[in-house]
């Protein structure tokens, strides 16, 4: 039962999506990773065993397998090829992380039974954008000190001043970003990483809520599991040299299972940082799951397909927000969004982006093409796009958005917003140019039962899987979206750096 909860445990946390090179000419080098298979047996590092093939080593990995990074020319990316040692040689490229009450949902509520002295043993490895660990969701309150089996280590640096009983590990890779950080640690200056680790192990929150929405309990999926953190990713990324440096440091620190919600293109599992890694892990007995990814839903875009990875796609669960938005004129529409914020007014006036525009006819709501004279304290109509700093900037009060294709994902916004279908939007683009004084009203969002679960997201990715067509991939899916769990307070929910609400 406890291997069951456990490997259903990661299959919400991989579903929340993140390419370094010099140039082209013979004469530059450019990033590569030379894998050669097992970890060597006497501790001499890889680059010490084929030294005399390195230009510029970047990196090495002995640990858990055997393999290394270097900035090297393409003459000495074809001698490398070419010898009988190497496996693969393959350019290091930029991962993208894939962004996303579900236990209950699962049929795993909190009466659920369980075994806390196993699981307290269990420690998770997570490779993201590291962990905030001042979240109530990694409060260690009753836990004892880390398994005997641990090995790794907590790198206190900058503003991450320790780890603790819950979070008993954290490291950090920076060895090619293209904007190397100030002062780099493991801490979460994103919000991924703690939301992805709170959703596998985090503790049980009462009375959470994402600024009063859905407020209930908040918690992972085994909440007495360790966590330790491998941050991979930054603002430009996740690189597959910091990818293989985390792996290779998760396997031999002791970690029971990894999980993974990075992803990008691949046309072998042996120039894929991820594949290697996790088949390194799986001789070791350690389960690698993975998100599928969010390109969905074009067909052949599913990631992170190799047999030995757990792969898992989105779904949906049995609720979902909804936005009312009322005009003037008495008509109630069901929008799509994650709103916020109540409504101080009863109505507000209610504009479009042609009747608004600058200048040039521009329906989309770019950046420079209201007039804000015409916008300001009002709701606008746009059609497909929104930049939303845009409108709130020019002192719009709100937006709705007129999208051809109605997703099934809401998103947070810094102004009252809401996604409505087009044909709904061209009746009130009709209603505005009818009306002397056009109004509306965008109300919080509400949560409400979805009777149409399970459905499978529609931003998931899709199989059939590129690389060995008869192994079906996604694996499985569970509940990516809506979900309610920790997050940093060095980031933005919403995406805006000056949006500093937090709840």
């Amino acid at each position: 039962m406890v291997r069951i909860c456990m490997i259903t445990l990661f299959l919400l946390a991989t579903q929340l999506h993140w390419p370094f090179t010099h140039g082209s000419s013979d004469t530059v080098r450019k990033a590569y990773i030379v894998y050669m298979g097992e970890a060597p047996h006497s501790k001499a590092s890889a680059t010490d065993l084929h030294h005399n093939l390195l230009s510029s080593v970047v990196k090495d990995y002995t640990k858990s397998f055997n393999a290394f990074a270097a900035n090297l020319l393409p003459q000495e990316v074809q001698r490398l090829q070419e010898n009988e040692n190497v496996v693969s040689v393959f350019p290091s490229k930029m991962q993208k992380l894939h962004t996303t009450r579900s236990w209950d949902f699962l049929g795993m509520p909190e009466s659920a039974k369980r075994n806390h002295q196993i699981e307290n043993n269990i420690i998770v490895g997570v490779l993201d954008t590291g962990i905030y660990i001042d979240a109530p969701s990694f409060d260690d309150k009753g836990f004892g000190p880390p398994p005997s089996k641990w090995k790794g280590t907590c790198q206190v640096r900058g503003n991450f001043t320790s780890c603790n009983n819950k979070v008993i590990g954290a490291r950090f890779y920076n060895h090619a970003s293209t904007t190397p950080h100030p002062n780099p640690s493991p801490i979460d200056e994103d919000g991924h990483g703690s939301h992805t680790s709170s959703t596998i192990a985090g503790a049980s929150i009462a009375g959470a809520s994402l600024y009063g929405l859905a407020k209930g309990t908040a918690r992972g999926g085994v909440p007495s599991t360790r966590i330790a953190m491998y941050k991979v990713c930054w603002a430009d990324g996740c690189s597959d040299i910091d990818l293989m440096a985390g792996l290779d440091d998760a396997i031999n620190d002791g970690v029971d299972l990894i999980s993974i919600s990075i992803g990008g293109d691949s046309t072998s599992y042996f120039d894929n940082p991820i594949s290697i890694g996790a088949f390194h892990a799986m001789k070791k007995g350690i389960l690698t799951t993975c998100s599928a990814g969010n390109n969905g839903p074009t067909l052949y875009s599913v990631q992170n397909t190799a047999p030995w990875i757990l792969t898992v796609g989105a779904s949906g669960m049995d609720r979902q927000f909804r936005t009312l938005v009322k005009l003037g004129n008495g008509i109630k529409i069901a929008g799509l969004s994650i709103n916020t914020f109540s409504p101080n007014k009863r109505m507000y006036p209610l504009t479009t982006a042609v009747k608004a525009a600058s200048g040039k006819l521009d329906r989309l709501c770019d950046e420079g093409s209201l007039d804000a004279n015409k916008v300001k304290g009002k709701i606008v109509l746009c059609k497909e796009g929104l930049i939303q700093d845009y409108v709130k900037q020019i002192g719009g009060f709100g937006a709705i958005v007129s999208l051809q294709q109605l997703s099934d994902t809401g998103f947070t916004f810094t102004i009252p917003t809401a996604y409505i279908d087009a044909n709904v939007g061209d009746k009130i683009e009709i209603y505005v140019n009818s009306t002397r004084a056009p109004q509306a009203v965008i109300y919080k969002s509400t949560a409400v039962y979805n009777a149409t679960t399970p459905f499978v997201a529609s931003f998931s990715s899709r199989g059939p899987n590129t690389i060995s067509s008869t192994i079906i991939k996604p694996d499985i899916v569970a509940p990516g979206i809506d979900i309610l769990a920790a997050y940093s307070k060095l980031s933005s929910v919403s995406g805006d750096l000056e949006d500093n609400r937090f709840d």
